[in-house]
This record gives C-alpha cells, structure tokens and sequence, in this order.
C-alpha cells in the first residue's frame, strides 16, 4: 500500500476473559456508569480505505460487528485459542453467505488443530448447508503476509508459557495477552508509530503484562502513542487509572479509533 495511506485501528474490545463488567461482581468498576469502563472481550478491527480485517473472534463479536457497523470482512485473524478470542467463530456465517465463499482466517498450525477440533462441525467432510466456512492459511510467525493491501509481521509473544501471535500493521503494532517477549520479538516492534499492548492490573499475574510491566515495555519501544487494552476491572475506573499516564501512554475503551501512516 501506498507509504501515505492510513491504517485504522478500532478497538472492537478491551476487556479480559470475563469482560467488564463481571457477572455478579458490584465493585466501583462493575457499576461505574462511565461507559469506558464497559469492556467487551479484547479485538481489534483493523483497516485501510480497501481493507477490513478483524483479529479474533471472541464471545462477543456478534455485538462487536453490530456496534461497529462492519458488513464486509477480508480475513479474521487468530492470536490464539482461547475461548475469550475464539468462541464467536459461529459467528463469521453473514459474511461467508454474504460473499458465498469462506472466510480466509489466518492463524498458525497448532492453531488451526485446536480449531478443527473445537468446531468439529465446521470442518466435516459435508457440514451442515448453514455451518460457516473456513479458508486457512497458516501463518509462520518470522515472515511477513499480506491481506489486501495492508502489509502484516507475526510478532510472537508468551501468555504464561503459551505462544501468542501478535501483529505489526505497518506502523501499528497490536499486542495482547503478552508475560514475555523475546529480543527477536522486540526487534521487530521498534520503530512502531503507535503500538497497542495489554496491562491487566496493577497487581502481578503469571500470564499477563501488569500496568508497570507494559508502561517498561512502551517505554523501551518508544512508540510515537501507546494505547493499553485487556483491561481488568481490579485495575480501577478509567478516570482514574489513566490519570497519571505519561503523555503519550492512553487508556484504551472499546470504540475507539486510532489512526497512523507509514510516512
């Protein structure tokens, strides 16, 4: 794509497995009446003028698309299997109908296995006329693809001890459920106009960046802005969380839109 043509992120979510609020839980986040502490679960929307592509497909994402008004989609995504990313993957059916072809969805082997064998009925020989379908392309995580004319690098990162396949979208770098990044890794982000990252809490997690986790990693990248997403509700409401952010270092809340050019 053209080095001066936009590339738009949309955060379609920016909440944790359980999303915000929690079922059950009263605390000062769960009932804040600020939308921005109303978090679906964690993807992003990513886009040129000629391109849509979403990244996971969790629980929410019928709502998501709703929300955001999306009737096309070029690909989906996956960063990993896990439910809170991958269970609305019923829900790709009206774009599969709409253009009577599948859905490219773009996600490494070990993935792709997981998946098969969580839709089982997807993947049948001779699925059900209304089942989804699926177009695979295995992503290897040290070589860059393209979808329409958005140029994407596989950033891989550790949830815990489970890898994760995060993305560089020009100069947009999205990262989610990231503990550890390799110097490989990191190379790979620097340079990044805006880079997205999660911070779940103020507290430690075996699996997740806390907030000072992610403001060191932002902080080594240099990014022109950086937005933190997979936002738990024991991080605090976000007037108050995101009060004492250096300048360049925003709270992310679903709904909003980001925007950077290569140049």
């Amino acid at each position: 794509m053209s080095r001066d043509a936009p590339i738009r992120l949309t955060f379609l979510g920016t909440g944790t497995s359980m999303g915000v609020p929690a079922i059950g839980c009263e605390c000062a986040v769960c009932t804040s009446d600020d939308q921005r502490d109303e978090r679906l679960r964690t993807a992003v929307l990513v886009q040129s003028d000629q391109t849509n592509i979403a990244v996971d497909c969790g629980p929410d994402f019928r709502q998501q698309m709703l929300r955001t008004k999306v009737v096309d989609l070029d690909a989906l995504l996956i960063t990993h299997t896990h439910k809170d990313h991958t269970a609305g993957l019923d829900d790709i059916r009206p774009f599969v109908h709409r253009k009577r072809a599948p859905l490219p969805v773009y996600a490494k082997a070990a993935d792709q296995k997981e998946l098969r064998e969580q839709y089982g009925y997807v993947f049948q020989e001779n699925p059900y006329p209304g089942a989804p379908r699926v177009d695979f392309h295995t992503i290897d995580e040290q070589a860059a693809f393209q979808v329409g004319d958005i140029d994407i690098m596989p950033v891989r990162v550790l949830h815990g001890d489970l890898p994760v396949t995060c993305f560089r979208f020009g100069p947009i770098t999205y990262i989610t459920d990231a503990k550890t990044i390799s110097n490989k890794e990191v190379e790979k982000v620097r340079g990044t106009k805006i880079l997205v990252v999660n911070a779940l809490q103020p507290m430690q997690h075996w699996s997740h960046f806390t907030l000072a986790e992610a403001l060191d990693f932002i902080a080594e990248i240099k990014p022109e802005r950086a937005y933190l997403t997979h936002v738990g509700h024991r991080m605090g409401k976000y007037e108050d969380w995101t009060r004492n952010l250096p300048p360049n270092v925003f709270g992310a809340y679903d709904g909003l839109t980001v925007e950077a050019t290569t140049i």
